[in-house]
C-alpha cells in the first residue's frame, strides 16, 4: 500500500495533462464557456480546415491547442442554424427552416408548395442561455441573433444577463439596444470590445459568453490596411478575394483577443473554447453549374455551397478547446450536427434540462476522447422549402437527409429521388450509389422515414394550383 501512494503522485507529474483529465473528477469549478460563431465562413476558409490563401494564425494556433471536429454540420443557411443551436431541436420541430417567409423565392412552377417557416424561434423554448443562468452563470450575447429581437424574443429577455445585437452592416451599423461606438469603427471589433470586457467583469465565473459574428457575410467589406495585405498575393482553388481574405482575418483577430484576454486573466485553463461558423460558405455554385459567377468563396472538395444541403452548405470547421481534457492537435470524425452544442453545455455547466425534448447528444465524451462514440448513430436533416440561386436555379428543392456513419442519404421530396454516398471515399458526393446498393438505400430510407414520423416532420404539399407569389424586394440575409 504504502508504494501504491508513492507511485500514483509521481505517474501524474509525468503524464500529459489530458490524459490525466481524462479519468478526472469533475473540477471544483464548472468551466467557463466561450462559443464564437462565424456566419458564412465555409469549411476550408480556415487554414488549418486547408486554405492555402486566407490566413487565420489565431484559429491554427486554437486547433493546435484543442481539437478539430471534422465531421460537424449545421443547417444550409443562418436562421435555422441559430434555433437549432439555441434551443436543442431540429427545424422539424421548432419550424425554423430558413431565412423569412415562403415567398422569398417564386416556387410557383414548382411541384410542391413550401412548409410555411416559422421566423422568430417560439418562446416556448428554453434557450441554453437561461439553464445555464440557472446554473450560476453570467450570461452574454454580443452579435448576430437573427431568431427574432422584438420584445419578449430579444436575447435580453430570453435569458442572457447582456445582449447587444447587430448585423447587416460592418460599418456605421446599428445596435439593439442602440450602443455607441467610435465612428468608423468595424462590427467586428466592436462585437470582440464588447466580448473581452463581458469576460473581464466576469472572471470570477462561471460566464457563458456567445459570440456570432456578422463577419463574413456580405456585404463584402474589410478594414482598407486588411484588404492591401492580400491584394497582392495570388489566390489558390477558388480562394482568391481580398476583400473576403480581409474579412476572415479580421474575425481571427477577435478569436485571437480573446484567447489573449483569457490568457491574461488566467482563465484560459478553466474554459471551454469553442469556434464554428452558421453554414457553408458563399461559392461551389460555378463549379456545379448552378450560376455563371458570384463565387466569393469555393468549399472544395465539398459539393455546393450555403443554400445546399450536400456537405458544402452544412459541414463547418468546428474548433474545440478545453485545456487538461482536448488532446492538443487531436481531430475527431465523429459525425455531429448542431443540437449537440445544447446538451454538451448542459454537461459541462451541470445545468438544468430545459421544458422542451433535446434532439441531440453532448459531446464532452469526444472532447475527452476523439477515438469515443456516441450513443446514437445517426443524424438528420429536414428541409421542405426552396432556396434560389438566380432565374429557374435553385440551391435546393425540398429534401430530408439521414448520415450514419461514412453513409448520407438524401431524399428529394419533389419526385422522391434517393441519392446515397459513401464521404469517405467520396467526400464531394459525386457518386450516387443509390442504384448500386439498393439495400443500404433502403435500410437509410427507413430510418429516415421513422425519424420524419417520430418528430412528426411537416412536409410540402402538392402545389396543385400554381399562384406564382412575388418575391419580396430588398437584400434578405441568409
Amino acid at each position: 500500500m504504502q508504494r501504491t501512494l508513492v507511485f500514483l503522485p509521481l505517474l501524474l507529474l509525468v503524464s500529459p495533462a489530458w490524459l490525466r483529465a481524462a479519468d478526472a473528477s469533475q473540477p471544483e469549478r464548472m468551466p467557463n464557456i466561450v462559443f464564437i460563431m462565424a456566419d458564412d465562413l465555409g469549411y476550408t476558409d480556415v487554414a488549418c480546415f486547408g486554405s492555402k490563401y486566407y490566413e487565420t494564425p489565431n484559429l491554427d494556433r486554437l486547433a493546435s491547442q484543442g481539437m478539430k471536429l471534422t465531421n460537424f454540420h449545421n443547417c444550409q443557411n443562418c436562421t435555422p442554424t441559430r434555433a437549432a443551436l439555441m434551443s436543442g431541436q431540429y427545424a422539424a420541430r421548432t419550424g425554423v427552416y430558413t431565412v423569412g417567409g415562403i415567398d422569398r423565392f417564386d416556387w410557383s412552377m414548382r411541384p410542391l408548395r413550401p412548409v410555411d417557416n416559422v421566423t422568430a424561434l417560439p418562446l416556448d423554448r428554453d434557450i441554453i442561455a437561461k439553464q445555464l443562468k440557472a446554473a450560476g452563470y453570467a450570461t452574454g450575447m454580443f452579435g448576430k441573433w437573427h431568431i427574432g429581437e422584438r420584445g419578449e424574443h430579444h436575447p435580453g429577455q430570453r435569458g442572457f444577463d447582456e445582449a447587444i445585437v447587430s448585423a447587416g452592416r460592418h460599418f456605421n451599423f446599428a445596435t439593439n439596444p442602440n450602443t455607441d461606438y467610435p465612428r468608423g469603427q468595424y462590427l467586428a471589433d466592436f462585437l470582440t470590445d464588447r466580448a473581452v470586457d463581458f469576460i473581464a467583469r466576469h472572471k470570477d465565473g462561471p460566464f457563458f459568453l456567445y459570440l456570432p459574428h456578422f463577419g463574413v457575410h456580405s456585404p463584402y467589406q474589410a478594414k482598407p490596411e486588411l484588404i492591401e495585405k492580400f491584394t497582392s498575393k495570388p489566390g489558390v482553388g477558388g480562394h482568391n478575394n481580398p476583400t473576403y481574405a480581409a474579412m476572415i482575418y479580421s474575425v481571427d483577430e477577435s478569436v485571437g483577443r480573446v484567447m489573449e484576454t483569457l490568457d491574461e486573466l488566467k482563465l484560459a485553463d478553466n474554459t471551454v473554447l469553442i469556434f464554428t461558423s452558421d453554414n457553408g460558405g458563399v461559392g461551389g455554385y460555378v463549379r456545379e453549374g448552378i450560376k455563371t459567377d458570384g463565387d466569393v468563396t469555393d468549399n472544395s472538395p465539398l459539393r455546393s455551397g450555403k443554400g445546399s444541403l450536400y456537405e458544402g452548405g452544412t459541414r463547418e470547421p468546428f474548433i474545440a478547446r478545453w485545456p487538461g481534457v482536448t488532446r492538443p492537435g487531436s481531430s475527431c470524425d465523429v459525425p455531429t450536427i448542431h443540437v449537440d452544442i445544447f446538451p454538451t453545455f448542459l454537461e459541462l455547466a451541470g445545468a438544468p434540462a430545459p421544458r422542451q425534448v433535446l434532439d441531440g447528444e453532448s459531446l464532452v465524451k469526444l472532447f475527452r476522447d476523439p477515438d469515443a462514440q456516441l450513443e446514437r448513430d445517426a443524424i438528420f436533416q429536414h428541409f421542405p422549402g426552396y432556396l434560389g440561386a438566380g432565374k429557374n436555379a435553385w440551391r435546393t428543392t425540398p429534401v430530408s437527409l439521414i448520415q450514419s456513419g461514412d453513409w448520407k442519404l438524401m431524399e428529394f421530396l419533389e419526385d422522391g429521388r434517393l441519392e446515397l454516398y459513401n464521404l469517405r471515399d467520396d467526400i464531394g458526393e459525386t457518386k450516387n450509389l443509390a442504384n448500386v446498393m439498393p439495400d443500404k438505400a433502403k435500410e437509410l430510407h427507413t430510418r429516415l422515414l421513422a425519424w420524419r414520423a417520430e418528430v412528426k416532420a411537416p412536409m410540402p404539399n402538392k402545389n396543385d394550383v400554381p399562384a406564382a407569389p412575388q418575391p419580396k424586394k430588398g437584400r434578405r440575409e441568409g
